[in-house]
């Protein structure tokens, strides 16, 4: 039995618009307009298997949100084919949308003048659930994601925090398969982040929804998906595990150096080796691990410095990400 609840074969989204020639005169771009085409997807593959948790990240522009709007059936494909839970979106769209669930960061789906309650039961009468079903799986919700201390207000009064939980409650009130996120804690505190990120682990582990995110939050990468799939340019640059994603494309490693007392000067390094910050109390170093492997370059530091403690550690996941893009 197939385990992919999304396959993606060959997958291209070209866009075609009239552009204005000054040179050309009204009349020209009147009855013969120059036209452009821009490819946004450019001829991509993947699948993504039931319960699992990825993301899909790239700069602005790379062909994100083109391909989610394909996923979901909003665009048609200019070519190659999409198959999601075995349903074709191009064709099974209605289908598709009882079996799927989307939250957009920057776009509500609730009624704002209206208590929480009528959202969710509105939303469960449009996926055809019976009054008894809305009223257990809304019970369900409350409860997983604690709910209950706002679920009678009117939307527009919920903080931030608590909209995109509420958000994340509705799109799941039919228990749907997988769930799309599209930037779900922009704007979000840290302490509010790291609740929608605790809660959709959660509902991933207990419901086994598969998570499709998109984001610009390094966190969100870090904590939420346990792969990777880098798009620039409408193309797919990279697929790998998110714990590989440093170690696989820095040659870097940081080095913090805390003193005995205080650090009096701040001498020439060893070849491979420089200075990412000099202070008397903190020294950080970045080793080039192609030129000088850690243990030589422990030693050589330890034979200049006098320190009380040593950290090594990798590059932040977000300086990775920086690199790929900037490589491609």
């Amino acid at each position: 039995m197939n385990n992919d609840s999304i396959i993606v074969s060959n997958l291209t989204k070209k866009f075609t618009f009239q552009v204005k020639n000054k040179a050309s005169g009204w009349l020209k771009n009147l009855f013969f307009p120059e036209k452009k085409e821009i490819v946004a997807v450019n001829n991509i593959s993947f699948s993504v298997k039931s319960g699992e948790r990825i993301a899909f990240i790239g700069p602005n522009g790379a062909g994100k949100s083109t391909t989610i709007k394909m996923l979901t059936g909003i665009l048609f494909p200019t070519s190659g084919k999409i198959n999601i839970l075995g349903l074709d979106p191009t064709k099974d769209r209605k289908k598709l949308a009882y079996q799927i669930g989307t939250v957009f960061g920057q776009r509500s789906q609730l009624f704002p003048n209206l208590p929480l309650t009528d959202s969710l039961e509105f939303f469960g009468v449009m996926y055809d659930l019976s009054d008894s079903d809305i009223k257990k799986r809304i019970a369900e919700l409350i409860k997983l994601f604690d709910l209950g201390s706002f679920i009678d207000q009117p939307v527009r009064k919920l903080s931030l925090g608590q909209r995109m939980r509420a958000e994340v409650a509705a799109s799941l009130i039919h228990k749907p398969k997988i769930i799309l996120l599209d930037e779900p804690t922009i704007g979000l505190d840290v302490v509010a982040k790291k609740s929608l990120r605790d809660l959709l682990l959660k509902i991933n582990r207990e419901e086994n929804t598969t998570i499709f995110l998109t984001s610009h939050d390094v966190g969100d990468v870090e904590f939420l998906c346990e792969r990777t799939i880098v798009i620039n340019h409408g193309v797919v640059i990279k697929d790998l595990p998110t714990e590989e994603l440093s170690t696989t494309f820095v040659n870097e490693k940081y080095i913090d150096l805390i003193p005995e007392n205080i650090f009096n000067s701040f001498p020439e390094l060893p070849e491979g080796i420089r200075y990412s910050l000099k202070d008397k109390d903190k020294i950080i170093v970045v080793v080039n691990i192609k030129k000088i492997n850690i243990q030589e370059s422990l030693r050589k530091l330890l034979n200049i410095f006098e320190v009380e403690d040593i950290d090594v550690y990798n590059v932040d996941l977000e300086t990775v990400i920086r690199n790929i893009y900037e490589r491609n």
